[in-house]
């Protein structure tokens, strides 16, 4: 399929509108890009053209828009564009770029965010996991550092072969 994947940093322009449809869960933001120049005779940073995005978010992504996201929060955007021209009140060469997005997250370059993992509907909550104590130096038998053995093999001084996967 020849989709045009594109990567796009802005701030959220208008609260995400949710809808709950026969198909599932759907919400649409706007979105405000400015590129921002340096301008060499000011000696300062200037906002160029601001350009807009429909960014739209399905199924479970939509769900997480409508809950994390409001006017103001800048974020990253990931997704496949869509261009649309038609006739609009008289005038023919009426023209939307919209996002179909994959991928919604804050910018952590202009601010913090805490994540919360979602809860899936009919899905009981697993475990917590241990998380392996990094700082504890290798072949200490301490409590913490028996947990960073999460294979159940033994411990050896050889690094372990199979990916650690976090789920």
């Amino acid at each position: 399929m020849n989709d045009t994947t594109i990567c796009v940093v802005g701030n959220v322009a208008t609260q995400p509108i949710y809808r709950d449809l026969a198909t599932g869960p759907s919400a649409r933001f706007r979105l405000a890009v400015t590129a921002r120049y340096f301008d060499r005779e000011k000696s300062v940073w200037t906002d160029g053209h601001t350009s807009f995005f429909t960014v739209w978010a399905n199924r479970q992504l939509a769900t997480n828009v409508a809950a994390s996201l409001s006017v103001g929060d800048p974020v990253v955007v990931q997704g496949r564009l869509k261009v649309r021209t038609e006739v609009r009140e008289g005038q023919p060469n009426w023209s939307s770029a919209d996002i179909d997005a994959l991928a919604i997250g804050h910018d952590l370059a202009r601010g913090t965010s805490a994540f919360r993992r979602a809860n899936r509907q009919g899905t009981a909550a697993s475990p917590p996991r241990l998380e392996p104590n990094w700082e504890t130096a290798e072949g200490d038998s301490t409590p913490d550092s028996a947990s960073s053995n999460l294979s159940g093999q033994e411990h050896s001084d050889q690094p372990h072969a199979e990916p650690l996967v976090v789920t």
